[in-house]
């Protein structure tokens, strides 16, 4: 079942049980009549058919009698749900023969289906073994990780537009694998959210930010304000609070130098739960911001009530402008919106002369971008604040006065 996990964390165990039972059900009401049903543990079902006189026929009846039984939505503790399954197909012989071989490549071929986006289904092919292979040992370097000291934290820098002056940061996480080498976070943060990792990681993020942070005010180079993104999975974790909070007094660090970035469809996949969400995160002191802003979901009129303190222009509404006239109008538009609201606004992907002048013209409050910075390491940061601190009046006019 696709994004089960999701059911248990926000409706609860009992919730997921009860959808567990309905689910089973449903299936045996379609395949008990061309074969045997079982559900092997957590959100897996396993099912064995004999096939006729035309194999690929026959499994294709029992997809679609699958996705029929699930196509009609559950409710589960008054709520509507609707599933759907990853269905990986092995076949006697040419697969394997022998159940436990069957069984194998099938959980391939459902992985498969997984990666090609969920709700679909997959025959296992031979080079499948490889690159589950390859997913295997990455999911279990990344469960060590933390606890080796494999991850890094990359800084870029946020700059002001009325000042020219680095007035924040993103951290970014790297992973310094013994054998992989620098692992990027586009190859390892999806497969983290998927094995529930995230959760760890996150954690560990927000303590090294706000530990890094404060090291740089004692030293005299701040305030500025580090942002974190949080994922979907940490956003849903009753220990978010407590974390948070556990970070900002370990590091002796005020609130309001703590950032957290969260995306569009994670606060309007339920709007009135992530209200109540971001009011208890919003009394730990921290600012909250609207990452990605434009590409997702947002209501306006729950944008308004959100508690939050800025939000972040997608960067690609950036790239082309001011040539797109479209894109222009859309990041004209959200700076308004914001301003309207009483939000500072924040542009992603700010890499030329000309999108910085076009910004400014616009009133933006802040640029992210190559313009003025690739993300540093925490001693190059420490080196770029440092020089903020020699400057007289003159230079921190400059943009050059921040690049990096």
């Amino acid at each position: 079942l696709d994004q089960f996990k999701d059911v248990n964390d926000s409706l609860g165990h009992n919730a997921g049980d009860q959808l567990l039972r309905a689910v089973a059900d449903r299936l045996r009401q379609q395949v008990t009549q061309t074969g045997l049903i079982a559900r092997l543990g957590g959100d897996e079902f396993i099912v064995l058919i004999e096939a006729q006189r035309d194999e690929l026929a026959d499994v294709e009846r029992s997809v679609d009698a699958i996705r029929g039984a699930l196509a009609e939505a559950f409710v589960v503790s008054g709520r509507q749900l609707q599933v759907t399954a990853s269905i990986g197909i092995s076949s006697f012989p040419g697969d394997g023969d022998d159940a436990q071989t069957l069984l194998k490549h099938a959980d391939i071929a459902m992985y498969g289906a997984k990666q090609r986006g969920k709700n679909t289904h997959q025959r296992y092919i031979r080079e499948m073994s490889t690159s589950l292979q390859r997913r295997i040992d990455m999911e279990s370097h990344l469960r060590h990780a933390v606890d080796k000291g494999e991850f890094v934290l990359h800084y870029q820098p946020r700059v002001s537009l009325q000042s020219d002056r680095c007035t924040g940061a993103e951290a970014l996480i790297r992973w310094h694998h013994p054998t992989l080498g620098l692992v990027m976070p586009m190859d390892f943060i999806p497969l983290a959210e998927e094995t529930g990792a995230i959760v760890q990681i996150g954690a560990w993020v927000l303590r090294e930010a706000c530990r890094q942070n404060a090291e740089w005010l004692a030293r005299g180079l701040g305030p500025i304000r580090l942002s974190v993104n949080l994922s979907a999975r940490q956003f849903a974790d009753p220990h978010l609070h407590d974390e948070i909070v556990e970070a900002l007094a370990q590091a002796d660090l005020p609130g309001d130098l703590l950032e957290l970035e969260l995306t569009e469809s994670m606060v309007m996949r339920h709007p009135e739960q992530a209200s109540g969400w971001l009011a208890s995160l919003k009394r730990t002191g921290v600012r909250l911001s609207i990452d990605d802003f434009g590409t997702g979901y947002s209501s306006l009129a729950y944008l308004n009530h959100f508690p939050i303190d800025m939000i972040k222009i997608d960067r690609s509404f950036i790239r082309d402008v001011p040539d797109s006239q479209s894109d222009a109008q859309i990041a004209s538009a959200v700076i308004a919106l914001g301003h309207s609201l009483g939000l500072a606004v924040v542009a992603e992907g700010a890499e030329t002369q000309a999108h910085i002048d076009f910004l400014r013209n616009e009133g933006c409050d802040e640029v992210q971008g190559y313009f003025y910075s690739r993300p540093l390491p925490a001693g190059d940061m420490t080196s770029l604040l440092s020089r903020r601190l020699d400057r007289g009046p003159a230079e921190e006019q400059s943009p050059q006065a921040v690049r990096a």
